[in-house]
C-alpha cells in the first residue's frame, strides 16, 4: 500500500472511530486528493497555465505547480488548492508549497502568498526570494 493511501486510510478510520462528522471526512479526502493531484498531474497543470497565458519557459526562468495552503487568522477560513509559481530555476526548484495567509487590518483584508520550502506551516513561513505566484486554483474545504 502506498504511503498516501495508508495516510488516507488511517485518517478516515481515525475520524470514523472518534465520531467525526462526514463533512470532516470530505475535507481530509480533499486535502489528500489535492496533494496527490499536484504530485501526479502538476507538470500537466503547469503546461495548461503556461498555455493559458501564452508563457514559454526560458533558460533562466521556469514555472511549477505546487499545493497552496490557506489559513485564515481572523476569519478561520481554511482551504487547499494549487498554484503556479514562477522565477529563477534554482529558486523554483526549492518550492514545495505556497502558504496563503489572510488577516483583516483596519477593516481591509490582506492576503499574502508565500512560496516556501515546507509542505506544512504554522505561524508565518519563510518566503523563497525571487519566486512569485502566477496562477491559482483554490478548492474551499
Amino acid at each position: 500500500m502506498r504511503k498516501s493511501t495508508r495516510v488516507l486510510t488511517f485518517g478516515i478510520c481515525g475520524l470514523v472511530l472518534t465520531g467525526v462528522a462526514g463533512a470532516q471526512i470530505k475535507q481530509l479526502i480533499k486535502i489528500v486528493g489535492i496533494w496527490e493531484i499536484v504530485k501526479r498531474f502538476g507538470p500537466d497543470i503547469d503546461k495548461g497555465f503556461n498555455k493559458l497565458v501564452k508563457r514559454s519557459e526560458s533558460a533562466t526562468n521556469t514555472t511549477k505547480v505546487v499545493p497552496i495552503i490557506t489559513a485564515g487568522l481572523t476569519n478561520k477560513r481554511n482551504a487547499i488548492g494549487m498554484v503556479q509559481v514562477s522565477g529563477p530555476k534554482a529558486a523554483v526548484a526549492k518550492v514545495k508549497s505556497v502558504a496563503q495567509i489572510e488577516e483583516n487590518v483596519l477593516g481591509v483584508k490582506i492576503r499574502a502568498l508565500i512560496p516556501t520550502e515546507k509542505d506544512s506551516f504554522s505561524g508565518t513561513p519563510t518566503p523563497i526570494d525571487q519566486v512569485g505566484v502566477t496562477g491559482i486554483v483554490d478548492v474551499k474545504l
